[in-house]
């Protein structure tokens, strides 16, 4: 599946400074020590609802931690998936009367063209899950060979579940105690219930086929891919059974992350599928999570059809840090607008050469450490403010600033 169009990532001045991220799993904040190549996988949509801010503010994240990176010197391979064969889905195609292939190819078009329109850096391998069923069925198939998995007692639906006892560390990315495990499984997409289960927190990797849904053939019944285990074989699949970054929003880290690094360690034999586990917090509007369910959806595409650039988006979203949950208001909005048009207004009274390359290394060193968006715009915030509109500037000052500020923050000042 084709991705979207990649923006223009200007060079950045001044030196590079390495990145930290807060790891989920060892709860503190550590540099992330990639090779040549740093391995990202973010998990991707389920294509049911078009992109709304929530969705847009974890891949900002995410093309934050590509941008730092490029900016170091490193190369990025990016894979993110999409989920177009799940339960919601169907259900949202059910509901509107349409076949669910189609429903997932729109939503997924409009998907792809939002994060065009926000300019965020594209993956190299944009994935979906019908396009990997034979990799997921090696990967199933390999874990009922070591017994990590099995098949419950069911003539009619003899569904594969992974043990939650196949590792000796599971439980190790979200750090949750059974209790709020069981919880989470629970309300997360789990079915802690079904009968034959050798224990209520095992996943599902393979469901056995149902009338009316979708099923492939594989040597241990025909069925469909369960939600875990497709993230587990498209990333180790293309960025090896250990890779650098495994990113998201915060309600994946359980059960969704837990399973997938999980079900990649048991079948591969390693100890660790990521070596950070980044996630990114919820997004409220006015004080209210947003949610289908209310109603109180913020959609990419309404603002930017009402005339808002995505660089006061994107402005938006930084001004407050990654892992908050958030807030999202027509105030933080406007704000978002009059920074960027100030910002712009300071060009034309850049300074030095000197003065530039020292602004940029600053926000270089406030994103190195663990994306601190607000602290990287109160830096430009205070440029903006001692410049001086009958100061003049040099124009090469000017360029250093409008290329270090796209490339680290994908802002654009012109």
């Amino acid at each position: 599946m084709h991705s979207w169009p990649t923006p223009s990532v200007p060079d950045v001045a001044g030196t590079p400074v390495a990145l930290s991220l807060h790891d989920t799993a060892d709860q503190r904040i550590r540099p992330v020590t990639p090779g040549a190549t740093a391995g990202m996988y973010v998990c991707g949509i389920t294509p049911y609802d078009s992109t709304h801010l929530g969705h847009a503010a974890t891949y900002l994240t995410f093309d934050l931690v590509y941008r730092q990176l490029l900016a170091n010197g490193t190369a990025v391979h990016y894979v993110q998936n999409i989920t177009d064969v799940d339960d919601p889905l169907f259900e949202r195609a059910e509901r509107d009367g349409v076949d669910w292939r189609d429903l997932g190819t729109s939503q997924i078009d409009l998907f792809r063209s939002d994060m065009e329109t926000l300019r965020v850096l594209p993956p190299q391998d944009y994935i979906g899950a019908i396009e990997t069923i034979d990799e997921v069925i090696d990967l199933v198939q390999r874990l009922l060979d070591n017994g990590a998995a099995y098949v419950v007692d069911d003539a009619e639906h003899p569904d594969v579940y992974a043990s939650v006892n196949a590792t000796e560390n599971f439980g190790y990315e979200s750090n949750y105690d059974r209790e709020t495990m069981a919880e989470l499984f629970a309300e997360r997409g789990g079915d802690p219930d079904r009968p034959g289960k050798r224990d209520p927190l095992d996943a599902l990797l393979w469901r056995a086929r149902r009338d009316g849904e979708p099923s492939w053939d594989s040597p241990f019944g025909p069925g469909r891919p369960g939600w875990h285990i497709e993230c587990s074989a498209i990333a180790t699949n293309r960025l090896g059974t250990s890779f650098d970054i495994q990113g998201g929003g915060s309600d994946l880290m359980f059960p969704h992350h837990e399973f997938s690094a999980a079900h990649a360690e048991a079948g591969h034999g390693v100890d660790r599928m990521a070596g950070h586990y980044v996630h990114a917090g919820m997004i409220a509007l006015d004080g209210v999570k947003m949610s289908k369910s209310l109603g109180n959806l913020v959609f990419v595409s309404k603002l930017t059809a009402a005339g808002h650039e995505p660089d006061a988006i994107r402005l938006g979203v930084f001004a407050s840090h990654y892992r908050q949950d958030r807030d999202w208001s027509e105030e933080i909005l406007a704000a978002a607008e009059k920074r960027l048009a100030t910002w712009r207004r300071a060009l034309a009274a850049a300074g030095t050469t000197t003065t530039a390359t020292d602004l940029i290394q600053q926000v270089r060193e406030r994103l190195a450490d663990d994306l601190d968006t607000p602290g990287a715009l109160q830096v430009v915030d205070e440029w903006a403010a001692a410049t001086s509109p009958e100061g003049g500037g040099d124009p090469t000052a000017a360029q250093l600033i409008v290329d270090g500020l796209d490339g680290l923050l994908g802002v654009r000042l012109r």
